[in-house]
């Protein structure tokens, strides 16, 4: 009997047969699935952004400038006499007042100086009167021819002689009084004291070209700045308006205004070499916010854009070709809407054509979007809640 062995080599095709067989069904059915997949439409995501309302408003027209804080008026305390620093009466960095006492000079050679003018002027005062007594007699004896009119005339001379005497020694006093007072140093003015320059016990002399002590005004306090000549017409044209022109002052690093006050006056030239011309400003600086030598950023309005439209800054965006915004439309997609962005102030931006009041714009939400995209409008809170990024302008 015979019996029938299968060959390991035949067996081994007929698997691999079935192998392939199922590797190309597998293949087939996963291409009759993307095929179907792809012909599904697919609809496309709504992009979340948050949206602002073009609006009319009136528009200060401001440059920006850079000032130096400058001081009304800054004294610097010196000694009309000579002598010993007896006293000082102010700390340094005092607030003082007109009038107040800042230091005191030795008053005692002063002293007995106006003293001993005064015993000069009382002598020569009884002296004067004693010569008028002798001038009446003389005069009396005249009159009845008992004396020559010689001697009643030296009479008279004598008592104008004593007059002028009177008169000089009436002056000495009036110089020693007042040099006596200037023993007493007081401010010419309400500021701020600086630091002390001379200590007490020191010789002082008179009219020193160092100082005692400097006191600088602080309210009110100027700042003068510059502007490029182009400027001079609109600034005259505002002048010319009757209001006064405002500036605001800010920190070198803040975008926050620390006062505010009012153009004081302009140069009377432009500069030739810089092609610049020189502004003053004043401000009541109530709060001492400015501080003299100072350098602020200025921002000064010389007139306003009335009924313009306006949308904030971050909505208008710049491309090749020039700046633009996106527009909602009333089916919830966007158009892109080429703009004529003039100017940005006080957080706005003025826009001179493209859009009209009243007009939905995107404000964030930009860098996803092209004409005719969905979106889906969003509080600012809940667009950042879902991670979508804003977009500055």
């Amino acid at each position: 009997m015979t019996a029938n062995t299968s060959s390991p080599t035949n067996t081994r095709w007929v698997l691999a047969a079935v192998a392939l067989v199922i590797i190309a069904g597998v293949v087939l059915w996963a291409k009759r699935g993307a095929a179907t997949h792809a012909r599904k439409p697919v609809a496309a995501a709504a992009v979340p952004v948050t949206v602002t309302v073009a609006q009319t408003r009136n528009v200060d027209i401001a440059l920006d400038a850079l000032g130096t804080v400058t001081p009304v008026s800054t004294v610097t305390i010196t000694s009309r006499v000579a002598g010993i620093l007896q006293e000082v009466h102010y700390k340094e960095g005092q607030m003082v007042k007109k009038n107040d006492l800042l230091a005191v000079i030795d008053p005692r050679p002063y002293a007995a100086a106006l003293a001993q003018a005064r015993g000069q002027l009382a002598r020569d005062e009884a002296q004067l009167a004693n010569a008028r007594l002798d001038l009446q007699r003389y005069q009396a004896a005249f009159e009845q021819h008992a004396i020559p009119e010689q001697q009643a005339a030296s009479a008279k001379a004598a008592v104008q002689a004593d007059e002028g005497t009177v008169q000089f020694d009436g002056a000495a006093v009036e110089t020693a009084r007042i040099n006596l007072n200037y023993t007493r140093i007081v401010s010419p003015i309400d500021g701020r004291v600086g630091l002390r320059m001379v200590d007490p016990g020191n010789n002082i002399p008179a009219n020193g070209t160092n100082g005692l002590v400097t006191v600088t005004q602080m309210k009110p306090i100027t700042v003068v700045f510059t502007l490029a000549q182009e400027h001079l017409p609109e600034v005259l044209a505002g002048m010319r308006g009757g209001a006064p022109l405002r500036v605001q002052a800010f920190e070198r690093t803040s975008q926050k205004p620390v006062a505010d006050g009012k153009l004081l006056t302009i140069d009377n030239q432009i500069d030739a070499a810089t092609g610049t011309f020189r502004l003053k400003a004043i401000f009541a600086n109530a709060n001492t916010s400015l501080w003299p030598g100072e350098f602020v950023n200025l921002r000064f309005v010389v007139g306003v854009r009335k009924d313009v439209v306006t949308v904030p800054p971050r909505a208008v965006q710049s491309g090749p070709d020039g700046s633009y915004v996106f527009v909602i439309n009333p089916n919830q997609t966007v158009t892109l809407r080429n703009v004529e962005a003039i100017t940005t102030d006080q957080n706005v931006t003025v826009i001179d054509r493209g859009i009209q009041p009243g007009e939905h714009v995107v404000l964030d939400g930009q860098y996803r979007l092209e004409n005719g995209t969905k979106v889906v409008v969003q509080h600012a809170g809940a667009m950042a809640a879902s991670g979508a990024k804003p977009t500055d302008s």
